[in-house]
């Protein structure tokens, strides 16, 4: 049976969900050689056999009694929550988490030394982890896993995700040796991590960044300063603009296809690349500063000028505003007043009219109305018989004429024989009248 013996018995698993379930968590037992142990669900035990061999127990039980040496608990580790967090040193993205498990050995009484006898991984979804075991290399998926064979290593994590970050580059020389150094603006997504590491690089922007400095390298050498200035950078926002810069033309039709098909050879989707900026060194770009200096001073003049001006212009147009308010505010105002003016003559020559048809009417109705006493009168002085009484109206009416008249009055006589009659009678009572007037 060898030096030790191996007793395995699977521990009662818990029975119910209250509080007086059965369930022995995170337990280790061990007395002369008898090693129980229990782990619940999420975590595993690391375990030591007498021959040094390594094993996990996994949300189980475990008993063991060793005849010779023991079985050692190493760990009981919590695979939901190991303690190690790997990121991404560029992208910040959090790759998975890990947890190494060690064990003591002593060389000689005076060197003790710690050795890595198990790794726990715990990898997130749309991650993956690659292991080596001499020239052979496999892909881990996403989810728990531990490593206990010391054969086998840890390539590295890597997310499976999208990915975009700036590159700024090394100075790169154009064809006149105007040095110039580019920002690049790259996106991708890894898609096969095995290809990657089969190139021998331990993330995609190394590799991303290595052929995207030797193909600029290429680009930017054939280039002339004047081509490089024509505009400051490429992206989807001004593809079209300048079509005749033949940095731009390069870019589009070289760097892209090339850095495409170079990146598919590291298993990498080169989604976007794009030039955010572009720094020029030695004295040209102590020169181009001044200019831009310049450039900047009289944009800066120019939109001071545009604001005075559009302040100018603003300020007419409110002037304008405002007369054109009080000139339809007058207009308002003297509409209102010829209207009135208006109302006020209608009104007027309505009543003007109203009264001289009144007044009409009054005078038409009063001439009737002497025309009818008139010939009422006539009708009663017709009616008279007798020629005394006739001779005494005319009397009367003589006398009414000379006081209507006067006394001074001289009527002038007709030629009708009445009328001589009524001439004498009226000199006749003239003169009496005189005399008595004398007395």
């Amino acid at each position: 049976m060898g030096w030790y013996q191996r007793m395995y018995v699977d521990l009662p698993k818990p029975i119910g969900t209250g509080p007086h379930q059965f369930l022995v968590s995170d337990t280790v037992i061990e007395f002369q050689g008898l090693t129980v142990v229990q782990v619940s669900q999420n975590q595993a035990a690391v375990v030591s056999d007498p021959q040094n061999h390594i094993f996990v127990v996994k949300n189980a039980g475990f008993v063991a009694f060793a005849i010779e040496g023991t079985y050692d608990v190493l760990s009981i580790v919590d695979q939901t929550h190991l303690p190690g967090v790997v990121k991404d040193r560029l992208t910040g993205v959090t790759l998975g988490w890990t947890h190494e498990v060690k064990m003591k050995s002593r060389v000689n009484t005076k060197e003790e030394r710690e050795y890595v006898v198990a790794t726990f991984l715990n990898i997130p979804a749309s991650n993956c982890a690659i292991l080596q075991r001499g020239d052979d290399l496999e892909l881990l998926p996403a989810g728990q896993s531990v490593i206990t064979n010391p054969s086998v290593t840890l390539r590295g994590l890597y997310t499976l995700g999208e990915n975009q970050l700036e590159m700024p580059t090394k100075d790169i020389f154009t064809r006149d040796q105007v040095p110039v150094s580019l920002t690049i603006y790259l996106k991708w997504q890894l898609t096969e991590p095995l290809k990657l590491t089969t190139h021998g690089y331990n993330t995609p922007y190394d590799a991303l960044r290595d052929k995207t400095q030797s193909i600029l390298t290429q680009i930017v050498a054939h280039l002339d300063y004047s081509a490089m200035v024509k505009q400051r950078s490429l992206g989807p926002d001004n593809m079209q603009e300048d079509p005749s810069s033949a940095f731009l033309d390069a870019l589009r039709t070289r760097a892209m296809d090339e850095m495409h098909e170079a990146a598919l050879e590291y298993g990498i989707v080169l989604k976007d690349l794009a030039v955010i900026d572009r720094q020029f060194k030695g004295e040209i770009a102590s020169t181009m500063d001044k200019l831009t200096t310049r450039a900047l001073q009289a944009q800066v003049e120019a939109a001071n000028v545009d604001r005075e001006n559009s302040n100018k212009v603003k300020q007419e147009e409110g002037a304008l505003a405002v007369a054109r308010i009080k000139a339809k505010a007058n207009n308002t105002s003297a509409d209102a007043e010829a209207y009135a003016v208006v109302a006020a003559a209608k009104a007027q020559a309505e009543r003007l009219k109203i009264e001289a048809e009144a007044q009409a009417e009054a005078t038409r109705l009063g001439a009737e109305a002497d025309a009818r006493a008139i010939r009422i009168k006539a009708d009663a002085d017709a009616g008279v018989s007798d020629q005394f009484a006739r001779e005494m109206n005319m009397r009367r009416m003589e006398v009414a004429r000379v006081r209507a008249f006067g006394n001074k009055t001289v009527f002038v006589p007709s030629d009708a024989s009445g009328s001589q009659m009524g001439n004498a009678m009226a000199v006749g009572m003239a003169a009496g009248m005189g005399a008595d007037a004398r007395r």
